[in-house]
């Protein structure tokens, strides 16, 4: 009968080192999933908007005037007055405001730089959708491997209770020690019911954040991947960052604000054409045409708060400038001491898993011949399963840093 149960444990023992392939969901590619969340994400709707917005703003700014015509209109009479003697005015116009010297040209390229800024922020989060989609599916399979190790446990505890069960009722066990295997079945239960509970919603929030059904493989990342990555110039992938770039623009794009603010150092001279058509009594003319122009003096009222605005915008984009890239390069340093880390994990991982099954099995050998109780035989399985458990872990851990790695250096495959 003994023999019987540690053939049992032996197999499940044996089996679990195959469940880290096993899947209830379907596979996708990494990239797949990219691009499924990618099409799904609703910020990138808003940066293309913002972009062909900043394209018609640089097109507008084209124009040969500063803005559109404006019209004016008036008329006079002396009836309002009591007098009514027929002394009618009617006067009207049309001007257009004027560029100021190089405020066309600032106009146009503040569009374009805002328009190059929105393009960037288009590659940044792009590069948070890819952190988000590697986080959720690294919750996501670690989630489904607990639940495929746990209904192993679980499938090997019932075999061992029925079998003490009948042990128990020949005298061979105590009654203790069938309580004991019955107590770690229900907490191997227990264990799988949270885990499924777990992969129910992990799985609910992948499929949210990708729009479609699937899982992304991250256990295909391939260590070969890492050759991609120029591991010794660190500042050029810094400059290549997505958010790096981005802030540079935004940079860019305050500077030219500043300039089309000093441009822009008094209101818009306007010049137009008008008419007045007048009937008075005895008059020797009743039309006239002629030329008007208006031009508003610079005041410091309207000019310094326009030049403070640019230059807070200015000082506001250096400071993010500077904290991005110190930001990245923190980030660049920390993923890349997460895959030294992540794959020394792994190896330790192995090695506690092989040591502690090995630990069980002798466990069991020695439960067979009386010299150890049933008790110290379970929890050493027990044991065994959490480092399993820290094996799956670290092997997820270790292929995600991979992918991490990818996306932060723009090398992913």
């Amino acid at each position: 009968m003994r023999l019987k149960i540690l053939l049992c444990c032996v197999s499940f023992a044996a089996g679990l080192t195959s469940v880290a392939h096993a899947t209830d969901d379907p596979r996708i590619s990494f990239r797949d999933a990219l691009t499924a969340a990618w099409a799904n994400d609703p910020v990138r709707r808003e940066l293309a908007t913002n972009s062909q917005s900043a394209d018609a703003r640089a097109e507008a700014a084209k124009s040969w005037f500063a803005g559109g015509p404006i019209l004016t209109g008036s008329y006079y009479d002396d009836r309002a007055a009591g007098t009514n003697l027929g002394y009618i005015t009617w006067q009207g116009g049309v001007s257009v405001p004027l560029w100021l010297p190089g405020q066309g040209t600032a106009t146009e390229r503040v569009a374009e730089a805002d328009s190059r800024a929105a393009l960037s922020r288009v590659d940044v989060e792009r590069m948070a959708v890819a952190v988000r989609v590697l986080e959720q599916a690294g919750t996501t399979v670690l989630a489904q491997r607990r639940v495929v190790v746990g209904r192993a446990l679980v499938k090997s505890f019932e075999h061992i209770v029925a079998l003490a069960a009948r042990a128990q009722a020949r005298g061979e066990i105590s009654t203790v020690e069938l309580q004991a295997v019955t107590a770690q079945l229900s907490d191997a239960r227990g264990e799988v019911a949270m885990a499924e509970t777990a992969r129910t919603d992990a799985v609910g929030r992948l499929r949210t954040l990708l729009g479609i059904a699937g899982v992304p493989d991250l256990m295909a990342a391939d260590p070969r991947w890492l050759n991609r990555i120029p591991m010794g110039d660190t500042r050029q992938i810094e400059e290549r960052d997505p958010r790096v770039q981005a802030a540079h623009r935004t940079v860019m794009a305050a500077q030219e604000q500043m300039r089309l603010a000093r441009a822009s150092y008094m209101p818009n001279p306007e010049v137009g054409v008008g008419a007045i058509d007048q009937g008075q009594y005895g008059s020797p003319w009743a039309t006239q045409v002629g030329v008007n122009i208006r031009v508003a003096l610079p005041s410091d009222v309207t000019n310094t708060p326009q030049i403070s605005a640019a230059r807070d915008r200015v000082a506001a984009s250096d400071r993010a400038e500077i904290e991005a890239r110190r930001a990245v390069h923190d980030e660049l340093g920390q993923v890349m001491a997460r895959l030294t880390g992540t794959r020394e994990a792994l190896l330790q991982s192995r090695t506690s898993a092989s040591q502690t099954m090995q630990r069980a099995d002798a466990m069991e050998h020695s439960w067979m011949r009386g010299e150890t109780p049933l008790i110290e035989a379970l929890r050493a399985r027990t044991d065994a399963w959490r480092s399993l458990l820290a094996l799956n872990q670290a092997e997820v851990a270790w292929s995600s840093a991979i992918v991490r790695i990818g996306i932060s250096t723009g090398t992913l495959p």
